[in-house]
């Protein structure tokens, strides 16, 4: 360290020179300190799972079983009502079992008086093996007018077709339902049917499917803009190599899947078109706030899990406490509603009205804590919509459910390596899901839309 007489000895440009190192110098550990802060932050800061976060439970942290976790008894808890199965009234085929001789002296049976003793039904699978149907085409001429009539062959068995419509749900279902790759549906009709299909086949057929299903997504769409409430969510996807967006618009009457390449508004607008809804029920994502809807509901579940990321990181600030434990308490007065009367559940609403205004006008110091205050300023009127109208849900969870399986066929198949097989998925994802709301089951919805089969055939 230099004194002061050894400064006083130096020139203008040597004091200079020693003022820009020191100054560097300063800098570099500035730098350092603040790598050191985000460090120490991040050591600090709580892991993200999906309590605090919107992280999906699949990518949770599991800790081993503890010893005395292991010993807990398995199976249903005590008390459980137990499970029988039911019998068949009509079953297909009836096997009478009768002793026919004696095991002790041969003596036979036949003879002798029978008395039943006990009855069991044992449910099997009949051997799925496909059937070829060759259609001969016949032209004859009219001995009338002399002209040529060819005969037509019926629903399902066309010239130009070479798989009927239950193979060809077949394949669709497994494509579409249970996330299966080319090879392994190849493997599967040839085990199970003893079917031979290429990839190609599998390709064509799949392509059929996606536009016969793109032209029964036009009355979905429209049942869906006249909905009063709609819940929506997004989702990511890889469409040949890229990154898109797979949409769900949900209400209790149909349900649409969209994939765009973008997270835009727009989307929500082309869906939508010149309607409004009433209620648009979503995450606080920007463009889901832009919804040309009277009301928007925030998703409470998400807002719940943010303010557990503030408690576990500023565990002795209980503003978010308050505020979480109230969301909760909303949501349970919501759920039982009915158990109350009008005067009750109305004086309940207005407390909880009153508790998150005196919430929000507290001063608050963690970040995180005033972020989440000043999102809750902002779609102060989006909150509590629930509580006055009970066709509205508090959460998001509606929508989130039917992403799930495209989410599982994402992680299965690794995306979309075409964008007409994107297309095909959400349209065939839509007609699914809508159906499912009227009992459809998928391999009924996605047989409707291809067509009659061809067996059983009247010769």
């Amino acid at each position: 360290m230099r004194n002061r007489d050894e400064l006083s000895s130096l020139s203008k440009d040597e004091l200079v020179d020693l003022i820009l190192a020191m100054y560097a110098e300063t800098e570099a550990l500035r730098a350092d300190n603040e790598a050191l802060r985000i460090k120490l932050e991040k050591l600090q800061k709580p892991p993200t799972n999906s309590g605090n976060s919107s992280q999906p439970p699949s990518r949770d942290y599991k800790a081993n079983l503890s010893k005395k976790n292991q010993k807990k008894r398995h199976g249903p808890p005590k008390g459980r009502q137990k499970y029988e199965r039911s019998w068949t009234a009509n079953p297909d085929h009836v096997l009478k079992v009768k002793a026919q001789v004696c095991g002790h002296c041969q003596t036979n049976l036949n003879t002798g008086e029978e008395r039943l003793v006990r009855v069991n039904q044992v449910t099997e699978l009949p051997e799925a093996r496909a059937e070829v149907i060759e259609v001969h085409q016949y032209t004859a001429e009219c001995p009338c007018c002399g002209r040529e009539q060819i005969g037509m062959p019926p629903g399902g068995l066309e010239i130009n077709r070479h798989f009927g419509a239950r193979l060809e749900a077949t394949v669709v279902y497994y494509r579409q339902e249970q996330h299966m790759s080319y090879v392994r549906t190849q493997a599967a009709l040839s085990n199970l049917h003893g079917v031979e299909i290429s990839q190609g086949g599998i390709d064509k057929i799949m392509q059929r499917a996606g536009r016969k299903a793109q032209r029964a997504v036009e009355p979905i769409t429209q049942a869906l803009q006249k909905s009063k409430v709609i819940y929506c969510d997004e989702t990511g996807g890889r469409v040949q190599g890229d990154n898109w967006w797979q949409w769900v618009f949900a209400s209790p009457k149909a349900v649409l899947h969209v994939i765009r390449a973008n997270r835009s508004a727009d989307v929500i607008q082309d869906m939508i078109s010149d309607n409004q809804v009433d209620v648009w029920i979503s995450d606080c994502y920007a463009a889901q706030m832009k919804a040309p809807s009277q009301q928007h509901q925030l998703c409470l579940a998400h807002q719940i899990r943010n303010l557990q990321a503030v408690i576990e990181k500023h565990p002795k600030d209980f503003w978010a406490r308050h505020v979480q434990r109230l969301f909760r308490y909303a949501i349970h007065l919501h759920n039982h509603r009915d158990q109350l009367n009008s005067a009750c559940y109305q004086n309940r609403v207005e407390r909880i009205e009153h508790c998150l205004d005196r919430l929000l006008e507290q001063g608050l110091d963690p970040p995180g804590a005033c972020r989440l205050q000043r999102r809750y300023h902002k779609h102060r009127q989006a909150l509590f919509v629930f509580l006055y109208r009970e066709d509205v849900d508090p959460t998001n969870n509606l929508s989130e459910r039917y992403l799930r399986p495209a989410v599982i066929h994402r992680k299965v198949l690794g995306g979309f390596r075409s964008c007409w097989g994107a297309r095909a998925y959400v349209a065939l994802k839509s007609l699914i899901d809508t159906a499912a709301l009227s009992d459809i089951t998928p391999f009924e919805a996605i047989q409707n839309l291809l067509g009659t089969p061809a067996l059983p055939l009247r010769v």
